[in-house]
């Protein structure tokens, strides 16, 4: 489950502004708050039901998206090449390498 959850907070990331507000909102409550159904129900003043089909359909778009657009599976692996030349640069133990290498961490 926790795989999920990540995974999900990431798309969310990627995607979000291809999200109508509401959707965006469910998703953000049930994801990164870690509300549950009732609780996102109970404020959106609608079914439990209803929050379920929607964060549902959500997560389906959003699986859609990252099929088309690659943006999570890009971003996993450039982050698999940051720690290898990571890793080599601090074996190297050169300064400006180091610090191009840290900049190029705070971009992401």
């Amino acid at each position: 489950m926790l795989e999920k959850t990540t995974r999900m907070n990431y798309l969310l990331d990627f995607y979000q502004a291809l999200l109508t507000p509401k959707q965006r909102n469910y998703m953000e409550m049930y994801y990164l708050e870690d509300y549950s159904l009732g609780e996102i129900s109970e404020e959106a003043a609608v079914s439990r039901q209803a929050v379920y089909d929607n964060i549902k359909r959500t997560e389906t778009m959003l699986e859609s998206y990252e099929k088309k657009l690659h943006l999570y599976e890009k971003f996993e692996q450039r982050m698999k090449l940051i720690q290898k030349l990571d890793k080599r640069i601090a074996d190297l133990g050169d300064q400006a390498l180091i610090s191009y290498m840290n900049e190029l961490k705070e971009l992401d």
